[in-house]
């Protein structure tokens, strides 16, 4: 009997051992390779270690992404190394990868491994697209002139020494670096292939002039840094700019020969006393078809124009994004936009007096309305479709403004009014800062109660179906 009891125990572990085995090693390599893809790299090898039927497979993976957070990269950063020198050094070279991306930090034998192992896959590998992005050990918050400085030497010998793994990049992004005169250029030139570069918290020294030169590149964002002007020389194929928060009373962006702009993003707090004119600015660039304008809870920084002075530079504009105009700042100037872009079929104004990127600022800017010129009451404008407001609110201000953005969009299909966005950190860092009490309508009785008085005081005959409450 106890024979037999024995016999029984050991065929049911048999069985549940067939039941139990390791299915996944099972399923064929296109398949695992098409699961192992959409997870991170690093979590991919550390699948395949755990299975003999496996362990080639990170060496055939089509994408390779190593994207680690802050934490993660500060004490794998040598892994890293080594596991893209493995990966590189032992695959086929038929098989080619589709995308590349590292994130690790600015670490000077780190890097340079990592730059050697990319480099040798660059020469002997089929590749389609590379991105490396690179933190620095401090945040910028932490950073000294110095740190800046070492930094920044770091990184121009990092390029001089691993050029073959520069020169094929189609993505850059770099943080808090201060260059020297002569090492921006020398980025460019040995980075041939890049489309898209970015720079935070980088420039070549105090008030330093940035000109960009480079045959290939799509997309360029800058943020902060200390640069007195960005000039953009000569960017043929350049497609899409952002520039967050430059320091300096000069121009802060000349649009040289860019043909192909189409998508402008500028950003600042407007804390100095300069004012940008949009025609002066696009001179150049006739085509610029979406434009976003931040202005940080703070003053206005461009001027309103004139639409016959607007109009030739305007022309192609079709979406524009305002946002983060100040409470008590009448809204009524973004008309002048209208007026001289015919074809903008989307507006979407937001007011917000966010306190994280406002009264934090050690120097307060004073806040004005806007001067500028109404519009003439028969004003018609053909293309608009759509007109979306966060932090609507059931005053004159608002009211009035939809009323005239409605007469003149004769074509009209909505209106879209939100309540003001919400920063949780707000109240935490600045409770003594009082906020104004909401006057957003709650229930359906009050919203269909402004629906009628928008539109019945409106000279055209639009219908309150068009203007939607959303939040």
């Amino acid at each position: 009997m106890k024979l037999n009891r024995v016999r029984r125990r050991r065929r049911d572990l048999q069985k549940a051992a067939a039941v139990n085995r390791d299915r996944l090693s099972e399923l064929p390599n296109d398949l695992l390779l098409n699961i192992l893809e959409r997870v991170g790299t690093l979590d991919a090898v550390r699948t395949c270690i755990l299975s003999k039927q496996m362990w080639k497979l990170p060496t055939m993976l089509s994408q390779i992404v190593i994207d680690l957070s802050n934490r993660d990269l500060a004490r794998m950063n040598r892994v890293l190394a080594d596991v893209m020198n493995k990966i590189f050094s032992t695959r086929s070279s038929q098989i080619t990868i589709r995308k590349l991306k590292v994130r690790f930090v600015l670490v000077p034998n780190h890097c340079r491994s990592i730059g050697k192992s990319v480099g040798l896959a660059m020469a002997t590998q089929k590749l389609d697209a590379a991105e490396f992005e690179i933190v620095t050990l401090k945040n910028y918050l932490y950073c000294t002139h110095a740190d800046f400085l070492n930094y920044g030497k770091q990184f121009s010998m990092f390029v001089t020494d691993c050029p073959d793994a520069f020169a094929g990049l189609t993505r850059l992004q770099l943080q808090n670096l201060r260059f020297g005169e002569s090492d921006i250029p020398n980025i460019l030139s040995t980075c041939k292939l890049l489309e898209s570069l970015s720079f935070s918290e980088c420039d070549a020294g105090i008030r330093s002039v940035l000109h960009v030169e480079h045959a290939r590149l799509v997309e360029l964002d800058i943020t902060y840094g200390e640069f007195k002007t960005v000039e953009l020389d000569c960017l043929p194929k350049l497609q899409r700019m952002t520039y967050d928060n430059w320091p300096c009373d000069e121009n802060p962006l000349v649009l040289g020969f860019v043909p192909q702009l189409s998508k402008l993003s500028l950003a600042n707090a407007g804390l100095s006393h300069k004012t940008i004119m949009i025609s002066q600015l696009l001179a150049n660039v006739p085509d610029v078809s979406d434009l976003y304008l931040d202005f940080r809870s703070e003053k206005i920084w461009i001027r309103p124009e004139c639409p016959r002075v607007l109009a030739p530079v305007l022309s192609q504009l079709r979406f524009v994004n305002l946002d983060s105009l100040p409470e008590e700042c009448d809204i009524a100037w973004t008309m002048f936009l209208l007026e001289a872009a015919p074809s903008i079929e989307d507006l979407c104004v937001t007011v917000w007096d966010h306190k994280c990127g406002s009264e934090s600022q050690k120097s307060r800017s004073k806040k004005t309305d806007v001067k500028w010129e109404p519009s003439a009451p028969k004003f018609k404008h053909k293309n608009l479709a759509k007109l979306t407001i966060y932090g609507f609110q059931s005053d004159g201000n608002f009211m009035g403004y939809i009323r005239r953005v409605m007469e003149a969009a004769v074509r009209i299909k909505e209106v879209s009014l939100h309540n003001r966005k919400v920063c949780k950190l707000c109240a935490d860092r600045f409770p003594h800062i009082e906020v104004r009490p909401s006057t957003y309508p709650r229930s359906c009785e009050e919203k269909e109660s402004l629906r009628k008085k928008i539109t019945e005081a409106s000279v055209v005959m639009a219908s309150p179906a068009v203007i939607h409450f959303r939040s």
